[in-house]
C-alpha cells in the first residue's frame, strides 16, 4: 500500500494539499524522535495511508502505532507515573473525563500553532471534543447509526418494512416476533436486535429524552422516557428467548466474515453504526438489504453521532511533533488519499466502495462526489445516500467532565436489568444517583 501511494502524494500533502505549518516546538521537539501512542491501529489501508502521511509531517522523526486499543487504567497510570504516549486515540464522549483530571492537554495552542483549521470538522464531533469551552481532541472518525433491514427474512416472514421503519413501536414489536425462529428455547434467527447496552441513548432519544443536559452538567437517566426506552427494548430480547440465549446466539455471528448474520439470515434487522456496510460490501457484496435512518416516535429521523478522535497526554515529551502529526492525520486531504487507497483496493476486487464518513466535512465532500462511484449494486449506492442524507440530523452527546463514569452507570443498569437483577426504573434509578455523584465531583473545581 506504501508502494501504491508513492512519493507524489506525500509531496503534495507537505507542500500545501492538506499538509502542516510551521511549528513552534517545545523542547526536545526538534531532535529526531519515535512517538509512541496508544489506542490506534494500521490494520487496514485506510489506517496505514493516514499514518503513512503523518509519519511523513514529521520526518525525520516518526510514529509507532500501538496496535491495541485504548485501554483507561494504563493510559492513566502512564500519565501518574510521569511516561506518557504522545498520543492517544479514544472515544470523543470520554475526552472530557481525561480533560477533568487534567491526564490530556488543551489543544488551543496546538490549533494555533500549526493554524489547524477548525472549520474543516464536523461541529457535532468538535462538541463532544469540547470542555469547558476548550478542545481536548481532534476528531477523526464520524460514525452514524442508521437501521439495516435485511430484505431476504423481511421477505420470508412476510413483514411490511414500515413496521421497522415507521416509528411505532408495537409494530415494530410484532415485525420482530414474526422474523424471530426461536423453538425448544433455542434461537435460531434474532427478528430485531435493539443493541442494548450500547445504543441506549439513541433509543432514548427517538423516545423524545436525552440521557444528560445540554450543558453536559445533570444526568437525567432516570426520565420517565428513557425508563420507557429501556423497558421496551429488553422486552424486544426477552421475547426472543432472554438475555442469555439471544447473547450467546449473537456472539456466535461471523460478525466481520463472510458467514455473517446477513449472508446467513440468522437476523431480521438492527440499528448500526455505517462502518458496517464496508464490511458487508467486503465480506458478502451480494447480500441484499435496505438501509433507512432509524425512527423516533415521531417519525423523524434519529441519527447518535460517536467517534474517535486524537488527544495529547499531559507532559507528553514530544507535544509539538505530535500536533503536527495530529494535524496532518485528520486533514481532509489525508482522508482523501485514503479513501482513493480503499476504492481502489476494492475495485481490484470488484466490489462495492461505500465511502468513508468523517470527522472532517471538507473531505466528505470530495470523498462522495469525486471518489465515491456507483457500483453497480443499487442496495449499497442507495445505503450510502441514506446515511449522507441521515447525518445531517445527528445529536452528539455533550463532554461530560465524568464521561467514563457515565457511561459505566447507565451500561450496568442496562446489563443489571438484562440480567434480570432489577427492573428497568430501580436501575436507572440507581444509575442516576451514581452518574449524578460522578459529575458533581468532576464538575466541582470548575
Amino acid at each position: 500500500m506504501r508502494a501504491a501511494l508513492g512519493t507524489v502524494l506525500i509531496l503534495a500533502l507537505a507542500a500545501g494539499c492538506g499538509g502542516v505549518g510551521k511549528s513552534t516546538s517545545k523542547p526536545g521537539d526538534n531532535a529526531t524522535a519515535t512517538l509512541t501512542m496508544m489506542g490506534f491501529g494500521t490494520g487496514d489501508e485506510i489506517a496505514r495511508t493516514r499514518f503513512d502521511l503523518a509519519d511523513a509531517a514529521i520526518a525525520p522523526s516518526s510514529a509507532k502505532a500501538s496496535e491495541g486499543s485504548f485501554n483507561a487504567q494504563q493510559f492513566l497510570s502512564a500519565v501518574a507515573s510521569g511516561t506518557p504516549p504522545d498520543l492517544v486515540y479514544m472515544e470523543r464522549r470520554l475526552l472530557g473525563t481525561y480533560a477533568a483530571k487534567k491526564a490530556i492537554m488543551p489543544l488551543t495552542d496546538c490549533v494555533r500553532r500549526e493554524q489547524i483549521d477548525m472549520s474543516q470538522y464536523r461541529e457535532a464531533a468538535v462538541t463532544e471534543a469540547t470542555l469547558g469551552g476548550s478542545l481536548y481532541g481532534v476528531p477523526d472518525f464520524f460514525n452514524n447509526r442508521v437501521l439495516m433491514i435485511n430484505d431476504a427474512v423481511v421477505r420470508d416472514a412476510g413483514v411490511d418494512p414500515a413496521d421497522l421503519t415507521g416509528g411505532d413501536w408495537q409494530a415494530l414489536s410484532a415485525a420482530s416476533a414474526r422474523m424471530a425462529s426461536v423453538s425448544g428455547g433455542r434461537l435460531r434467527r434474532i427478528g430485531f436486535d435493539p443493541k442494548i447496552p450500547e445504543f441506549l441513548p439513541m433509543w432514548a432519544h427517538a423516545n423524545g429524552a436525552d440521557m444528560v443536559s445540554a450543558d453536559g452538567r445533570t444526568a437525567r437517566l432516570d426520565d420517565p422516557k428513557v425508563v420507557e426506552a429501556l423497558t421496551y427494548t429488553a422486552d424486544l430480547i426477552k421475547a426472543q428467548g432472554g438475555w442469555a440465549t439471544f447473547k450467546s446466539f449473537r456472539d456466535s455471528f461471523d460478525f466481520f466474515g463472510a458467514r455473517n448474520q446477513f449472508a446467513t439470515g440468522q437476523l431480521g434487522a438492527f440499528p448500526m453504526e455505517d462502518f458496517y456496510l464496508n464490511v458487508l460490501a467486503e465480506n458478502s457484496p451480494k447480500v441484499k438489504l435496505t438501509v433507512a435512518p432509524f425512527p423516533g416516535t415521531d417519525g423523524r429521523p434519529v441519527d447518535w453521532i460517536t467517534g474517535n478522535a486524537w488527544a495529547i497526554p499531559a507532559k507528553a515529551r514530544h507535544a509539538g511533533q505530535a500536533c503536527k502529526w495530529i494535524k496532518t492525520m485528520t486533514d481532509s486531504g489525508t482522508w482523501i488519499a485514503a479513501a482513493k487507497a480503499r476504492a481502489s483496493a476494492r475495485q481490484a476486487a470488484g466490489k462495492p466502495f461505500t465511502g468513508v464518513f468523517t470527522g472532517n466535512k471538507k473531505a466528505d465532500e470530495v470523498i462522495f462526489r469525486d471518489v465515491v462511484k456507483p457500483s453497480g449494486n443499487p442496495a449499497f449506492d442507495t445505503a450510502v445516500q441514506t446515511v449522507l442524507r441521515t447525518q445531517e440530523s445527528g445529536f452528539a452527546t455533550p463532554a461530560l467532565a465524568a464521561g467514563e463514569e457515565f457511561k459505566a452507570a447507565w451500561q450496568e443498569a442496562v446489563n443489571r436489568v438484562l440480567d434480570g437483577k432489577q427492573q428497568p426504573a430501580e436501575a436507572l434509578a440507581q444509575a442516576q444517583r451514581q452518574a449524578q455523584a460522578a459529575l458533581d465531583k468532576a464538575n466541582s473545581g470548575s
